[in-house]
């Protein structure tokens, strides 16, 4: 069996989510799209999903504002992807949100920088350069 990335999906637990989905828009130089879900799943739930292709390998994920699931403050990371990172990290401040970590190395895994969006939410971005 070829190992693969295991990350296939994440979920970033918002209050706010037309403020966040215009947070990771502005920093990540993006556009969310809603995302429906089937009737059976919980209500009172809404998604803001990142930009996916299925048949492609990566992971992508989505906003999600659901009721009884608070943001902030939580052990969960994601990192997205960039060309330089520093470049994402410019426009954070920006956006409202507060970097944690500026760009740093990683040795041989690339850099990475730390930030915090507007609800609490720590996430990374990642690059080669």
């Amino acid at each position: 069996m070829t190992a693969k990335n295991p990350v296939v999906w994440f979920e970033i637990y918002v209050n706010n989510i037309i403020s966040a989905q215009k947070f990771y828009e502005q920093v990540l130089n993006l556009k969310l799209m809603d995302l429906t879900m089937p009737e059976n799943v919980g209500s009172g739930m809404e998604m803001k999903a990142f930009p996916m292709e299925m048949d492609q390998d990566g992971a992508s994920g989505a906003l999600v504002k659901m009721p009884g699931f608070e943001p902030g403050k939580n052990s969960t990371i994601i990192y997205f992807r960039s060309d330089d990172c520093s470049i994402e990290e410019a426009r954070v401040a920006d956006a409202g949100g507060t970097v944690f970590q500026s760009k740093q190395s990683i040795g041989d895994y690339g850099f990475m920088v730390l930030a915090q969006d507007l609800e609490g939410n720590m996430f990374g971005i990642h690059s080669q350069k």
